[in-house]
């Protein structure tokens, strides 16, 4: 499947992004810029964060698992020198629900990482990925 997206300048280092009916500012720090947005490597992590986020509920809801909440923190390095590529990323999974073992929520974090979230297959091809994984029982 094909994407495509839009981004239009605002002002200063201000832009808006839009893409499938939805938009999104995009902006640098001050005193670079006005901070009205995410800057665009914030908006990478928050989509690996997104998109193995939506593998891992499809994955346990498929296995009829019950998932009350899940949150993917998303922290990272950057090389010193530019271009400033991430390095290493960690992704720390925190998932609270009823009899949800080890064993499961780790082969769906497995599935994401090595099969499904293209955005992380991509990044891995840069940065060394870490995972956490915190399980809380409902």
């Amino acid at each position: 499947m094909a994407y495509q997206a839009t981004v239009n300048w605002i002002d200063g280092k201000h832009f808006e992004g839009s893409a499938m009916g939805h938009t999104i500012q995009i902006d640098a720090p001050a005193p670079i810029g006005t901070d009205q947005g995410m800057n665009p490597m914030a908006l990478l992590l928050v989509a690996l964060g997104g998109c193995t986020g939506m593998d891992v509920i499809n994955i346990l809801t498929k296995e009829r698992k019950a998932v009350s909440s899940l949150s993917v923190e998303v922290s990272s390095e950057r090389a010193p020198e530019i271009p400033t590529v991430y390095t290493e990323i960690q992704l720390t999974f925190k998932i609270k629900g009823h009899q949800l073992t080890r064993e499961v929520v780790e082969r769906a974090v497995a599935l994401s990482e090595e099969k499904y979230c293209s955005v992380g297959i991509m990044l891995s091809k840069t940065a060394k990925m870490k995972t956490i994984i915190e399980i809380e029982e409902d």
